[in-house]
C-alpha cells in the first residue's frame, strides 16, 4: 500500500514539472524615477500635414506648461523630415506625469487621422541635467537648433559611457552658442542614454559636431555601441 502511495505521489510531482516550468518568472518592475521626470515622445505624419499639426501642437504646448507639476514642455519638428515631430517634457515627479498622461492621449486620438507612425514614448530620468526649463532658452528668434541623439550601448559599457557622456557635457556647455546638454537615462532600459541639445543657431551646432571633444567621444563610443548613433535636429514649433 505504502508502495502505491509513493507511486501516485511521484506520478503526481512528475505531472506538475511541466507546468511549473512553463510558468512565467515574476517581472521585475522598473525602478522608480526619484526626482523630475523626462518624456521623449516621437512620432511621424503626412508632411502635407505638418501645417496642421504644428496648429494642434501650439495650444496643447500652453496648456500643458499651465499642468500643476510641469517644469518645462518644447514641442519640435524635425528639420529636413517636415512629417517628423518630438515632444520633450520634464515634470516635477511620476505622479505628475501620470496626470498628463489622459491630456496626451487625447491629443494622440486628434492626431490619429494624420499619422504615419504612431507615439513612441520613451520615459527617463535626468542623469546629467544643468539649464533653464525646457523652453526657456533664448532660442535668436527661432532659429535655435535641438538635438536629440539616442545614445544605445551593450549592457557590459553602461558605466564607461555615462563617464563619458558627462565629460562631453562638460566640455560642451561651454562652447558659444550652446543654451543646454543634458543627458538623460531611459527607464528600465539603463544603457539607453538620451542626449538632449540646444544651440542658439545651427551654425554653432555645426561647430560643435568638429569640435575635438565631440570626435573624440564618438570615437571612443563605437565600440561600446548597441545600435547606430541616431541623432536628429529639430527646431521648435512656436
Amino acid at each position: 500500500m505504502l508502495r502505491a502511495f509513493v507511486g501516485l505521489l511521484m506520478a503526481g510531482l512528475l505531472a506538475a514539472t511541466p507546468a511549473a516550468a512553463q510558468a512565467p518568472a515574476p517581472a521585475n518592475p522598473a525602478p522608480a524615477i526619484e526626482g523630475p521626470v523626462w518624456i521623449i515622445t516621437f512620432f511621424e505624419v503626412d508632411a502635407a500635414a505638418s501645417g496642421k499639426v504644428e496648429r494642434l501642437l501650439r495650444p496643447f504646448a500652453a496648456a500643458t506648461r499651465q499642468e500643476n507639476g510641469n517644469a518645462g514642455f518644447l514641442a519640435l519638428r524635425e528639420t529636413g523630415r517636415n512629417g517628423r515631430f518630438a515632444l520633450v517634457e520634464t515634470w516635477r515627479d511620476k505622479p505628475a506625469s501620470d496626470a498628463h498622461a489622459a491630456a496626451a492621449s487625447t491629443l494622440a486620438d486628434k492626431l490619429k487621422p494624420l499619422l504615419v507612425a504612431p507615439f513612441d514614448t520613451r520615459i527617463n530620468g535626468g542623469l546629467y541635467v544643468a539649464g533653464p526649463a525646457i523652453g526657456g532658452e533664448p532660442d535668436a528668434g527661432g532659429i535655435a537648433a535641438y538635438v536629440l541623439t539616442h545614445v544605445d550601448v551593450f549592457p557590459a559599457g553602461k558605466d564607461q559611457t555615462i563617464e563619458m557622456l558627462k565629460a562631453l557635457a562638460e566640455a560642451s556647455r561651454k562652447e558659444p552658442g550652446n543654451l543646454r546638454f543634458d543627458i538623460l537615462q531611459q527607464v528600465g532600459r539603463l544603457n539607453h542614454l538620451p542626449i538632449f541639445e540646444a544651440w542658439r543657431t545651427p551654425a554653432a551646432r555645426e561647430a560643435h559636431l568638429i569640435a575635438e571633444h565631440t570626435r573624440d567621444f564618438r570615437v571612443k563610443l563605437v565600440p561600446l555601441q548597441g545600435a547606430l548613433y541616431d541623432e536628429r535636429v529639430y527646431r521648435a514649433v512656436r
